[in-house]
């Protein structure tokens, strides 16, 4: 599996708009972009950092990941994305050496991007998103 780089690091929180006046006004940060992700049932907002990226995650349902992230552990960060040259053959990999999956096929991210969640479980406890820019 060829692992470019960390592509971004996911924090989920409970209003984007709130969170925006610390990650721009305090820290510098600016936002190149929101968008809701039906499918997934968040909405995103996006702070450059270097080559890597912030993802602000707020939920848009009370059943979706992002929501039941925060009620059990609170606002923080709920994943962190490497970005992959090529994501179906790193899953097949993956799958192979045994680890679990989420996600055993890519499904559809924010900007565009073919994303699949690896298990905490077999992470050691981290939320591993991979991520495959078309």
């Amino acid at each position: 599996m060829k692992t470019l780089k960390i592509d971004h690091i996911g924090i989920a929180v409970t209003s984007i708009e709130k969170s925006l006046k610390f990650y721009e006004g305090v820290l510098g940060l600016k936002c190149a972009g929101k968008e809701v992700v039906r499918a997934q049932q968040v909405k995103t907002a996006f702070l450059p950092t270097g080559d890597s990226e912030i993802e602000l995650l707020e939920a848009t349902d009370p059943e979706s990941p992002i929501a039941k992230f925060i009620a059990k552990k609170g606002e923080g960060i709920q994943h962190i994305a490497l970005q992959v040259e090529d994501i179906e053959a790193a899953l097949q990999e993956l799958a192979a050496q045994g680890v679990r999956l989420i996600d055993t096929a890519p499904r559809p991210g924010a900007g565009g991007k073919s994303i699949a969640f690896l298990h905490p479980a077999d992470t050691s406890g981290v939320l591993v998103e991979l991520s495959e820019k078309k």
